[in-house]
């Protein structure tokens, strides 16, 4: 019997396997072919997904733009050969019904090419959701378990047979042709099959030994909180604020977010500074704007119109301060970072000059990067198999026939909104397809070493 072997658990490699299997009975070849997942965890897969979306699971977004990916051109070729895919396979005739209620626009939208594969994918196992702000799919339960659950029971449905703690440690290709790929594991086992899907990314993908010709950019976490000058932010340490955060780098502007900013004792956290860390280095600048949709000189009017306003309701003997300028506008605990980063006292009177400081410092309070806040918080890893290597169309290495990745095994990352999920399922529902398909195509001569 030949072999499909899936290596990790994850979002992509359960995209994978469930592909596969439906694609094998597709084809008629169900009993002729068996999938097994590798899975490194001792007892269950899809842990990370538990974790997603602060145990939601965002596991879509309703507007994918292959535009907003590392690797854009090589997304945007898989996706679009997916939705070709898709047409003919077994999943690819149910339409997306799991939709449910109003989206943030009023209204679902039907699915454009990018994103009907994905959603065909779910429907078809029996997930409801719904889309809310800036387009982000959760499931209708409200909980990661219930996208797990469905998942599970679709890999039971294809067949898929699960390994548990086992590590790769080595591939190694075949040494003639439609030979069969030797698997490598870190307990000294070995493993053969006739196709082989990679899943996992980060560390473990970095720990593989692939076959010459695969190279492994360096993986870094991405997506999660940063560190910057704890001088400043230890100050207003679990304090939560609205505003806009623009990365620098020498003097010019890298990218901007709008959103929550959480300040932590060691940096800043929250989706903004997220979306940015896949783009900051150590030395960039954040410049925060605590009123993005106030320009400066309307800014400036704003502080002298409450100071006048102050002025003229505490009369002659009252002290107009910065703090009470702020009261009202912004929490006790950030008024006071702002004017001892202005270099005011802000219980003494407040001068013109120093109400220009305070605007500039409100509308641009500087921290210097020192790199990741958290790893433990990162949601992706920027790095692992270079795409350069693999074929858009197929998800199959170039270099090396039979063997094949998707997800966090590549090098591709993006924002947070559902982005990464989706790629995770629809370069595994590719992969999973082309590994079947190059199974069945075979005709069986040179099966063994």
């Amino acid at each position: 019997m030949k072999k499909i072997a899936i290596i990790g658990g994850g979002a992509a490699g359960l995209a994978a396997a469930i592909a596969a299997g439906n694609e094998l009975a597709r084809l008629g070849a169900a009993d002729e072919c068996e999938i097994v997942l590798f899975e490194a965890d001792p007892e269950r897969v899809g842990r990370s997904i538990l974790a997603t979306g602060n145990g939601r699971c965002n596991f879509s977004n309703a507007h994918i733009d292959p535009a907003c990916y590392r690797n854009a051109d090589f997304v945007e070729a898989a996706l679009r050969s997916l939705a070709r895919l898709s047409e003919v396979s077994e999943w690819g005739s149910v339409q997306p019904v799991g939709a449910y209620g109003a989206s943030a626009q009023g209204r679902a939208q039907p699915a454009g090419a990018f994103e009907a594969p994905v959603q065909r994918f779910f429907s078809d196992l029996g997930l409801m959701w719904r889309e809310e702000g800036e387009g982000r799919m959760y499931p209708a339960a409200n909980k990661a378990s219930s996208v797990l659950d469905v998942l599970r029971a679709g890999a039971a449905a294809a067949q898929v047979r699960f390994a548990f703690g086992r590590t790769l440690s080595r591939i190694d290709a075949p040494t003639r042709a439609k030979g069969l790929l030797h698997l490598r594991f870190s307990d000294g086992s070995i493993e053969h099959a006739d196709a082989v899907v990679v899943c996992v990314g980060g560390r473990a993908v970095s720990g593989v030994d692939f076959p010459a010709g695969i190279h492994v950019e360096p993986t870094r976490p991405v997506l999660g909180p940063l560190a910057t000058d704890s001088r400043i932010t230890r100050q207003l340490n679990n304090i939560r604020v609205k505003c806009a955060v623009s990365l620098e780098r020498s003097g010019s502007l890298v990218a901007r977010e709008e959103g929550e900013l959480l300040f932590r004792d060691y940096g800043v956290s929250g989706v903004c500074v997220f979306n940015l860390s896949r783009l900051a280095c150590e030395g960039d600048v954040l410049s925060i704007d605590f009123l993005p949709h106030m320009p400066a000189a309307e800014r400036d009017a704003w502080l002298f119109a409450r100071r006048k306003h102050l002025s003229a309701r505490l009369g002659e003997n009252g002290q107009i301060t910065a703090e009470n300028v702020l009261r009202g506008a912004m929490l006790p605990q950030v008024a006071q970072v702002l004017c001892k980063c202005a270099g005011i006292d802000p219980a003494r009177p407040l001068s013109k000059k120093d109400v220009l400081a305070l605007s500039r410092v409100i509308g641009g309070l500087c921290l210097t990067v020192r790199g990741i806040g958290d790893a433990k918080q990162c949601q992706v890893s920027r790095g692992g198999l270079s795409v350069a290597a693999f074929d858009s169309q197929t998800m199959e290495a170039v270099c090396a026939s039979g063997l094949f990745a998707a997800g966090e095994a590549l090098d591709v990352d993006a924002p947070c909104g559902g982005y990464n999920l989706h790629w995770a399922w629809s370069s595994g529902l590719l992969a999973g397809v082309s590994a079947a398909r190059s199974v069945v195509s075979a005709d069986g001569e040179g099966e063994g070493e």
